[in-house]
């Protein structure tokens, strides 16, 4: 107790070194579960610009389709196994698809398209490019001929919502597949992929135009930890047909899985410049509070403190300033973080949507909360300021009574 007495009263004996020191602490944290937070929040809008708008968590296909878009290689889907995966706890949703490709015209333009064909209320749960749509109506399960398109597809074909377009495909029978579509409605998404080539339809009608009735080729299913997707794979696996494959976003999208990874090493990288500045900042606090000191020590160990106690009392002081720190370090990056979470910056009237590593970063800053944002730098920072103590702490314990009493 003696010893906790001591080195909180010796902690603000120089209130203004102190002070300073808990504020490079504070501004070091905050700033850092807020960038953190931030930056997590990019991560989480580049992996929803794939997975989200496109691809799905996980994708079930027969063994082989995604290396060449075989249209040959298609399957059946048992409608109780269907509702067995939709029921699953890990699984969000599950939405068939049948894929085609082929060329799309309007008047006198033509463009190649890729054709999803999709059940709407399903492919809802899956992905979310019903939430892009600039202009018309999603597809609903009546829809016989309508169509969405991407933004920058419509503008090259010269149309608009309630225009009519023209589609070619192979058939799977050998013939020539080609029917009319209507525009019911156009999306944006920022990724330039899919705003210039992707065209959402009827699964049913896409299914008559290429003769693959009742089947599809692949089955996109969102799950609610994406970042857990290779952990479920496994697990859905085990409960499919051995004549289908599952694949997780992480092997779709390599660019992408190395860029999280990568996540974790430039936090770590960037934790350890700002704490190493920080650490400085105590260190010399508390090497500057033990210099002043010198003859205090020196009175007490001829009182009879011994040694491990001084050295105790220095790290207790340090130990105390880095708690104090901390607490309000994290007070105000919690303050920051849920601005950032709940407001944010919009940035789109300065830049437009960056592609990287197959997603879109969108012109915006928004934070998002995960524990460890939080957590991992906080015990950081109290280990940093243990160590800024230990030299301190080992030089005041050396001292020898007799000579530091005399010391000015």
């Amino acid at each position: 107790m003696m010893v906790l007495r001591l080195a909180s009263r010796n902690l603000w004996r120089n209130r203004r070194r102190t002070l300073l020191t808990l504020s490079a602490m504070i501004i070091s944290l905050a700033l850092l579960t807020l960038s953190l937070g931030v930056f997590s929040g990019m991560l989480v809008d580049i992996l929803a610009s794939t997975t989200g708008q496109y691809h799905g968590h996980l994708v079930i296909t027969a063994p082989g389709y995604l290396d060449d878009r075989d249209m040959y290689k298609n399957f059946r889907v048992d409608p109780q196994q269907l509702h067995t995966l939709t029921e699953k706890r890990i699984v969000v949703g599950a939405s068939p698809r049948l894929r085609g490709f082929g060329l799309v015209s309007h008047e006198e333009n033509s463009y190649p398209a890729e054709l999803l064909g999709i059940q709407p209320a399903r492919e809802k749960t899956v992905t979310n490019l019903h939430e892009h749509l600039v202009s018309g109506s999603y597809l609903n399960n009546d829809s016989e001929s309508g169509a969405i398109l991407g933004v920058s597809l419509a503008k090259k074909l010269g149309v608009s919502t309630g225009d009519e377009i023209i589609f070619v495909t192979q058939a799977a029978d050998g013939s020539i597949g080609n029917d009319l579509l209507t525009v019911s409605g156009l999306f944006r998404t920022g990724h330039s992929s899919h705003d210039n080539n992707l065209i959402l339809v009827p699964q049913r009608w896409l299914q008559s135009v290429m003769a693959i009735d009742g089947k599809f080729h692949e089955i996109a299913v969102a799950v609610d930890d994406p970042l857990r997707a290779t952990e479920y794979k496994s697990h859905l696996a085990s409960t499919l047909p051995q004549e289908l494959a599952v694949t997780d976003w992480g092997q779709l999208l390599p660019e992408m899985r190395e860029a999280i990874a990568s996540f974790d090493v430039s936090r770590l990288i960037f934790v350890i410049i700002l704490y190493f500045a920080t650490g400085l900042g105590i260190l010399n606090t508390i090497f500057m509070s033990v210099m002043e000191r010198s003859r205090e020590f020196g009175i007490l160990m001829a009182l009879g403190v011994q040694p491990r106690q001084i050295r105790q009392m220095v790290l207790l002081e340090s130990f105390l300033l880095g708690l104090i720190g901390t607490a309000f370090g994290l007070l105000c990056g919690f303050g920051l973080s849920l601005y950032m979470t709940q407001v944010g910056i919009d940035l789109s009237a300065w830049i437009s949507p960056v592609t990287y590593a197959g997603g879109t970063i969108q012109p915006r800053l928004k934070a998002i909360f995960e524990l460890r944002n939080f957590v991992d730098p906080a015990y950081l920072l109290l280990i940093i300021a243990v160590l800024a103590g230990v030299f301190p702490a080992r030089r005041a314990a050396k001292l020898q009574p007799a000579t530091a009493i005399h010391e000015d």
